[in-house]
């Protein structure tokens, strides 16, 4: 078995991360050795253990809006989330009225300053994360405290490729991108096994596999690993790729090209997560509950705005 633990660095501007090449052709990445911090993220962003100064304002005064009857219940994303937007702007059109409560859509820069923000009630909840991630988030800053309350959806997430048509066509000694970030490494793995392409040790845990738990490699894969927006850029240069549907289809990369995607494990479902210390507070009491109606995993299934890019929760 031969692996690569490796990162993507671009060559070009640090703001370039709108999934796209500049010529079309010169991809501009090159192999680095792997750093040894957590990644987390869309896009690449490291999650730091410092206490960052929160960029968002007290919305509500002294008191969080969590604890205020009437107050808007802002539920953040990463700025630029399409889908997660419109899936908030639903549930805050259509569902939590009926729940009492006033909530509206947040987009806020980086995944830390996201967290930051649900742990001092800064907005009510976030809606973009796994438990897994979560976990990543709460090890590298101990001072959060976050609930994932309830699963809402699934991501897509697949196996990629420009070159080869089926799993079957992929060739001996092939190399194949993994996220560089240890939980969507684990989803990648997990999905590689589910493919027939490795198998891992199944005396550990699938949702913190590494490279080191796979234990049977009969096509010689070679593992790269890269992060989002670096991965869909390069899909031309590997022979395939793990990683997620959205990410994909902002690179404008056509959907025939995921040649794999089975149904996501519930470990990775997207998590409405809160600050523990508001979970008991009547207005994110009424906040899960909203997410959790049956509403919500309608508008999945049938709305073409998120379909195949957020699926419900008993996607097959």
């Amino acid at each position: 078995m031969t692996t690569t633990q490796t990162d993507a660095t671009r060559t070009d501007g640090p703001g370039d991360h709108d999934g796209h090449d500049h010529d079309g052709h010169d991809h501009g990445f090159e192999i680095t050795r792997r750093r040894r911090w957590p990644w987390i993220a869309g896009g690449a962003v490291v999650v730091v253990a410092a206490a960052a100064a929160i960029v968002v304002p007290r919305l509500g005064g002294a008191a969080s809006p969590n604890e205020i009857a009437g107050a808007t219940l802002y539920v953040a994303t990463a700025e630029g989330n399409a889908r997660e937007q419109a899936l908030v702007e639903f549930v805050a059109e259509e569902v939590a009225p009926d729940y009492g409560i006033t909530v509206e859509f947040k987009g806020l820069a980086d995944s830390n300053t996201i967290n930051r923000a649900v742990n001092d009630g800064e907005v009510a909840a976030t809606v973009y994360q796994h438990k897994l991630w979560l976990g990543q988030v709460l090890e590298a800053n101990p001072d959060f405290e976050e609930t994932a309350a309830t699963p809402v959806f699934r991501w897509g997430f697949g196996l990629w490729s420009e070159k080869w048509d089926s799993v079957e066509e992929i060739p001996d000694g092939a190399t194949i991108s993994l996220y560089s970030d240890p939980a969507n490494e684990a989803q990648g793995l997990w999905v590689l096994e589910r493919a027939g392409l490795i198998t891992l040790d199944p005396a550990v845990d699938k949702w913190t596999a590494t490279q080191d738990d796979v234990v049977e490699n009969p096509k010689n894969l070679e593992f790269v690993l890269l992060d989002f927006g670096a991965q869909s850029r390069a899909l031309p240069d590997l022979d395939a790729a793990v990683g997620y549907t959205e990410y994909y289809i902002a690179a404008k990369i056509p959907l025939e090209q995921q040649i794999f995607a089975p149904p996501a494990p519930d470990e990775f479902a997207g998590q409405l997560t809160v600050g523990t210390r508001w979970i008991d507070e009547p207005n994110i009491q009424n906040l899960i509950k909203a997410f959790q109606d049956p509403r919500v995993q309608e508008y999945l299934a049938t709305d073409p705005e998120v379909q195949g890019v957020l699926l419900p929760l008993d996607a097959e």
